[in-house]
């Protein structure tokens, strides 16, 4: 029973944002107002309990904060700077075949600003880069949202792994494991399964657009291109997963773009594996009135202004960027022994939160991405640049009204898992929401549960609009009940940052970013129904690789 009533704040939410499309915004703090009561009227938690765990979920939510703003900052200045510019029309003479523009742009450039920034970036900037190409708006919005999957393991600096790390951290030092084996371990085994789906739902993509928009109406020009395919997914997976391996989280995405984006555009250019005929969409008078574009393109005066900068200027931010993370994040440097210490100056702390014992928090400031190197760079930009105010000043704005949507859902968010986790401090003898929860879906789903685990991720996704809010509202969830379950917490988390990432394909946020930023509003739906199908193919990817691999008895982190 206990377990059914600490489930009504995730029913809540999932009804009002899939059934009446409430925005995260506004469905998080009312499923955390339900769980505040629940906390205080079931669980007999004291109020200052309550209000010291809420506000230390709301400081928790600034780590993840600093980290969006940064990258989005970063995006918006290069913007307004006409860097983005400069870096989009570089694209449009390297080849002139629709598949490899699918996977220079579409995937790799998709993957590096996923890495670089997140939040539903890559669509925004490559759909359109597709559209200017020839390739009908709708087929853009569908082949960018797709092929930002793979890389969202570890998107804006690896934001959802990490949030889960930093979510399960607590349980992890209380069954006294190694966090800095278990983080290493984790990246590993997202890396991995996700590296194995990358050609597959690179060729998924490309025989959609073939299938449904191509001259032929046939997968075949999808099947010529399978050469290149696997080229372009072995020069990305590769450093993919030795970064994820040697340094973790952060830099596997942002990096592995880098090197296959270099790779991918040389071949290109060489004409490596090239197929020998060439793909074609009918003419556009040909096209169905629902590929098209409602929206007409303008120039704007950044744009303008950007055409006198050179290539390599517009993408120096990026690069400075990539010098400083790796840097401070290679052990051999010493950096990271400085940096990541939760000791002044180079972090803030604040202890015993409304007087509670134990209630804390730390904000490790000199080591999160969004202070050094995004917003230190950011700065650096604008006499790079040579930005006027005014452009300096309309980034900043931009970047705050993105931001302060996720702000919100997220300070709520974290809010609420840190009721649910810490809901154990009360005067009934109840154990906390979280482990109710997951004892109630252990004795549901048994050990059929590493098939469920992903699609948790999924749905967190598909309800929030976003792969790091997913990991919010169930990574505990998802380590509790495999714990209980005696299967591995580790894979199961997994499972949990996968499914989060699927969930990108088809969640209703990106879908209707997406039409909206390519013009066809009024067709998302359609989007929704074509991107379901390689969202399940990955998702029973993931289920039979992670899920094979729990069967044979693998275990990366044996817990307690």
């Amino acid at each position: 029973m206990y377990a059914a009533i600490a489930f009504i704040p995730i029913v809540f939410t999932v009804i009002v944002m899939a059934g009446f499309n409430w925005p995260a915004k506004r469905a998080l703090p009312a499923a955390w107002l339900i769980t505040a009561i629940l906390s205080y009227v079931i669980w007999k938690m004291q109020i200052l309990d309550v209000a010291a765990y809420t506000i230390s979920g709301f400081l928790s939510a600034i780590d993840t904060l600093a980290v969006i703003f940064g990258a989005i900052l970063i995006m918006n200045t290069l913007k307004q700077s006409g860097a983005m510019g400069v870096i989009n029309r570089g694209f449009t003479t390297i080849t002139d075949e629709p598949r490899i523009q699918l996977i220079i742009i579409g995937f790799m450039f998709g993957a590096f600003i996923e890495g670089a920034a997140g939040y539903g970036t890559p669509a925004a900037l490559a759909a359109p880069l597709l559209i200017s190409l020839g390739f009908p708006p709708l087929c853009a919005a569908m082949v960018a949202l797709v092929l930002n999957s793979v890389p969202v393991n570890f998107g804006a600096v690896g934001l959802p792994t990490n949030t889960a790390l930093n979510l399960i951290d607590p349980s992890l030092i209380e069954m006294g494991a190694d966090t800095g084996l278990f983080r290493l371990q984790l990246a590993k085994w997202v890396a991995i399964p996700n590296a194995i789906v990358c050609p597959v739902i690179i060729f998924v993509a490309m025989a959609m657009m073939c299938k449904i928009y191509g001259k032929e109406k046939s997968i075949r020009p999808a099947i010529e291109c399978i050469p290149f395919i696997l080229f372009s997914a072995i020069v990305f997976d590769i450093p993919y997963i030795l970064l994820a391996v040697i340094m973790g989280p952060d830099l596997p995405s942002l990096l592995a773009a880098i090197i296959g984006l270099g790779a991918t555009i040389i071949a290109a250019k060489k004409g490596f594996l090239m197929p020998k005929k060439k793909f074609e969409f009918p003419e556009p008078s040909e096209w169905e009135s629902h590929w098209r574009s409602a929206v007409v393109e303008t120039e704007s005066d950044n744009e303008s202004a950007g055409k006198k900068m050179s290539t390599v200027m517009a993408w120096l931010p990026y690069g400075i960027i990539a010098v400083i993370l790796v840097l401070t994040r290679l052990p051999q440097t010493g950096l990271m022994n400085i940096l990541n210490v939760a000791e002044a100056p180079f972090a803030i702390i604040i202890r015993n939160i409304l007087g509670q014992q134990g209630v804390d928090w730390v904000f490790k400031w000199a080591w999160s991405p969004g202070i050094i190197p995004f917003t230190l760079v950011a700065f650096l930009i604008i006499p790079l640049h040579r930005m006027r105010a005014e452009q300096v000043k309309a980034a900043w704005k931009e970047t705050g009204q993105m931001v302060s949507g996720a702000a919100i859902a997220l300070m709520f968010g974290i809010a609420m898992v840190q009721l649910f986790r810490f809901s154990f401090v009360n005067s009934s003898g109840l154990d906390s929401m979280l482990l109710e929860m997951a004892e109630g879906l252990a004795a549901l789903a048994g050990k059929a549960y590493i098939v469920v685990a992903a699609l948790i991720g999924v749905v967190g996704a598909f309800i929030s609009g976003s792969a790091t809010v997913s990991t919010t509202l169930f990574a505990s969830l998802q380590f509790e009940t495999a714990t209980i379950l005696v299967l591995p917490q580790l894979m199961i988390v997994a499972m949990q940052i996968a499914g989060g990432a699927m969930g990108n394909m088809v969640c209703v946020n990106n879908i209707v970013a997406a039409c909206t930023t390519c013009g066809t509003s009024g067709a998302e739906g359609r989007l929704i129904r074509s991107n379901v199908l390689p969202m399940l193919i990955y998702c029973g990817l993931i289920v039979c690789i992670l899920g094979g691999a729990i069967l044979l008895g693998v275990n990366p982190v044996p817990l307690n």
